[in-house]
């Protein structure tokens, strides 16, 4: 399929044809052209990037999807929506959503393509409890990782709540990454608890998930790097999970990040 093809499927919420599904079974790097096509047609039409989006750093659900290591996209003006606790997302326009709660990152600075750990840390302004509605164009949610990533990296909302400095969370990259690694989350639709999951599902934790972002795109052509204010998504702590218009849903965390609250219509 053309970057226009694509665009346009993902404009109407329709799902992609058999044979145009066939047609799309190329390998990642040219699925990440398609993708950077597909960012220069939104640009040229009035949007912009605001972040990036890590989908797939969560190993436990690598064999139920079929796809076996990260991936990444953009997010938009126009997908972002922020809050202080408690939002409602329209579903309109989403194509066989599903939610995935997570900690989003604020950058200051652009971390160095080479860095180590204690780097993308002193690069970090904020973190932020974040729900992230994601979707897909392949039916039945059967697709390979070249077809995710033509598919903007399966990206459609992302929520962010209300940001706590990283300051008053953890005094060095080391010390971050040992706080979230062992954070559990607990998910919940209305009052019925659906999932649970921990940080060191993400690649063994939030910030190593940051640092596998920063050398990936590293080894891109044509890649974004990471501007200061861009806002990095770090991956699913759980399952990703069917919603409905009508539901809302939450998550606990054992860590200082606010809580967040989300409700479809």
């Amino acid at each position: 399929m053309t970057p226009e093809t694509l665009l346009a499927h993902a404009d109407c919420a329709t799902s992609w044809p058999p044979e145009n599904l066939e047609q799309c079974r190329h390998d990642v790097t040219s699925a990440y052209r398609d993708a950077l096509a597909v960012r220069g047609l939104r640009v040229a039409r009035g949007e912009y990037p605001v972040g990036l989006n890590v989908e797939f750093t969560n190993r436990t659900i690598w064999q139920c999807y079929a796809v076996f290591a990260p991936i990444w996209g953009t997010v938009w003006n126009t997908t972002l929506a922020r809050c202080e606790g408690e939002a409602t997302l329209d579903l309109t326009g989403v194509s066989q959503l599903r939610l995935e709660p997570e900690v989003a990152f604020c950058m200051s600075a652009t971390p160095p393509a080479n860095a180590w750990l204690e780097e993308p840390f002193s690069c970090v302004d904020w973190l932020a409890s974040s729900f992230k509605v994601v979707q897909s164009h392949c039916l039945g949610w059967k697709f390979n990782a070249a077809q995710a990533v033509a598919d903007g990296a399966l990206h459609a909302h992302l929520l962010v709540g209300k940001p706590t400095p990283v300051s008053q969370i953890a005094g060095s990259g080391a010390d971050l990454d040992k706080l979230l690694a062992q954070t559990h989350l607990k998910l919940y639709r209305g009052h019925e608890l659906i999932d649970t999951g921990v940080g060191s599902n993400v690649l063994d934790g939030p910030l190593h998930a940051l640092l596998h972002f920063v050398h990936e795109l590293a080894t891109c052509p044509e890649a974004p790097s990471l501007q200061a204010g861009s806002i990095v998504t770090t991956g699913t702590w759980t399952d990703a999970w069917p919603v409905r218009e009508g539901e809302t849903w939450h998550y606990e965390t054992n860590t200082p990040f606010a809580s967040l609250q989300v409700a479809f219509r």
